[in-house]
């Protein structure tokens, strides 16, 4: 069986992005892929600018508390006031342009108005206090946001602030997921004899949308040979990607796998690590439209696509890096039961920060996956207390 590492890798060497791009307005590109740099073609601030509301005044004049100044100006945001006198202050508010000659905002809290128009300055100032510089944020010039970035609500307001109203992104990557299964029901009817219903089809149809991809949904593919080559011909033609979730077995039902061989090729691995052994990754079609199988167990569909199927998507998609982080983190659980492969189990973050397991570790309990908050990745043959360390992938970051 292939390592986690070495499953991961062949995936992601073959995971070419869509080249295809386009300008898309900011109101629509929230999850969308940068296909290139943003360079600000402004300033940010345009000028030095008051972070308070208060006065500008120039040091040398406020060399001790106390002093009273004439208010010579008034400067709202949004205008621009004329230099600043000698002896005299300016009454500025926040992200109003700081008038020449002033090196300090004293905020108004320090201040008290006084007789004859004039302002009594009870702080004496540092140079540059309350002061935010032109360009401290952003310098005409400067790549923003690079290639590959993820969109989200942070990078459509710095695109705003530098007044970019399109941003370039790759095309959303076209996938199409079967259904595999005779023994499968949709939810809303009745259940028959034998039945279980169809989980997969919904979950997962529900994170590639969340990653931005255009999701078909090629529907139940009845379990036979000739059935499922040509729900595979027919999706191939037009997508990117196919998934499908079981069928990529040995069994006499199994015909997923036979189907891609026949109509492309196959490389069917199986991976140490629990829950999720089989994993298939082939082509289909003239276009060699990539192929992914993952296991028809529920809990198993959903631990590998997180580790498996969403770096590779995500890269196809243009994303600069799509490998998960893993926090070092204490136990709140005892794990004694050490696989012969590596394992990944449902677990939480408990109030005191700690990490607890989901009482049952079993594959089939797909309760697991929405009572837990990520994954504790265990290495093989291993075993651990309360209090021991462990390596923690949120779903927070997965999802």
């Amino acid at each position: 069986m292939l390592s986690y590492e070495e499953a991961l890798d062949h995936l992601l060497a073959a995971a070419q992005p869509v080249e295809e791009s386009k300008p898309v307005p900011l109101s629509v590109a929230r999850g969308r892929i940068l296909a290139a740099d943003v360079v600000a073609n402004v300033t940010v601030p345009p000028l030095d600018n008051s972070a308070m509301d208060g006065y500008a005044v120039r040091c040398v004049d406020c060399a001790q508390a106390g002093v009273a100044l004439p208010v010579a100006q008034r400067i709202p945001a949004g205008s621009v006031g004329h230099a600043l006198a000698a002896g005299t202050a300016a009454r500025i508010f926040t992200g109003a342009p700081v008038p020449a000659g002033a090196d300090a905002v004293v905020m108004q809290e320090f201040c008290e108005h006084g007789a004859d128009g004039q302002v009594i300055v009870n702080q004496v100032p540092k140079s540059g206090q309350n002061i935010r510089r032109a360009g401290e944020d952003i310098m005409a010039g400067a790549v923003v946001l690079q290639a590959g970035t993820r969109i989200g609500a942070a990078e459509i307001g710095l695109a705003a602030s530098i007044g970019i109203a399109q941003l370039p992104v790759r095309r959303h990557l076209r996938v199409a997921l079967l259904s595999t299964g005779d023994e499968l029901t949709e939810p809303g009817n009745p259940l028959p004899p034998g039945g279980i219903y169809n989980s997969n089809r919904h979950f997962l149809g529900a994170m590639f949308e969340g990653y931005g991809c255009a999701v078909t949904d090629a529907g139940h593919v009845p379990d036979t040979l000739d059935a499922t080559r040509q729900a595979l011909r027919d999706a191939a033609a037009a997508h990117d990607l196919i998934v499908t979730s079981g069928g990529v077995s040995v069994g006499e039902e199994d015909h997923v796998k036979p189907a891609v061989e026949a109509e492309g090729a196959l490389s069917l691995w199986k991976i140490a690590i629990k829950p999720g052994k089989p994993l298939a990754f082939g082509k289909v079609g003239s276009r060699g439209t990539a192929f992914i199988g993952l296991p028809g167990n529920p809990v198993s569909c959903f631990v590998t696509f997180l580790l498996f199927l969403r770096p590779y998507v995500l890269k196809r998609m243009g994303v600069a890096t799509a490998l998960p982080v893993a926090r070092q983190l204490v136990s709140a659980s005892d794990w004694s039961k050490p696989e012969d492969r590596r394992s990944f189990l449902r677990a939480r973050i408990a109030p005191d920060g700690r990490v607890e397991l989901y009482p049952n570790q079993s594959s089939g309990v797909l309760t697991s996956c929405a009572w837990a908050d990520g994954l504790v990745d265990v290495a093989a043959n291993r075993t651990f207390k309360a209090g021991d360390p462990v390596r923690y992938l949120a779903f927070a970051d997965l999802l």
